[in-house]
């Protein structure tokens, strides 16, 4: 072994400028996005650190192991969800441009960031679930 070889320190801010990088449909960044609710905190990936995702069609395998489903980004399951009926069935290139045009008008009213605003709807729609 060399002695005069030495190993470079590894930045911990140089990992989090690549997960800053990242932006879905090249608009809006996951920096952001705050998930407040502990009980469903494992189950919404919505963080560039977890899963980067620049378009939420990730062509991914979910459904092959248990818990698995998790692990998909929250803005390609609603992706997914629109393509449930059978004239939709398969059409996912549309399905991902009409939540594109939802997140523009989303964040046009709201002036928010749209991911947030899916983020809070799934948080809101699982405590009327629980509560019920």
């Amino acid at each position: 072994m060399d002695a005069g070889v030495v190993a470079a320190p590894v930045d911990a801010t140089a990992e989090n400028k690549i997960h800053s990088d990242v932006m879905l449909f090249n608009r809006w960044t996951y920096d952001d996005v705050q998930i407040n609710d502990i009980s469903v905190e494992d189950y919404i990936t919505a963080t560039a650190s977890k899963h980067p995702v620049y378009m939420p069609h990730t062509a991914g395998r979910y459904q092959a192991k248990r818990f698995r489903k998790a692990q998909c980004p929250i803005v390609e399951r609603l992706t997914n969800s629109l393509m449930m009926h059978g004239r939709n069935n398969g059409k996912k290139l549309m399905a991902v441009r009409i939540i594109k045009h939802a997140m523009e008008i989303i964040h046009l009213l709201t002036d928010q960031n749209p991911i947030q605003v899916i983020v809070d709807a799934v948080i809101n729609r699982c405590t009327l679930m629980i509560g019920a």
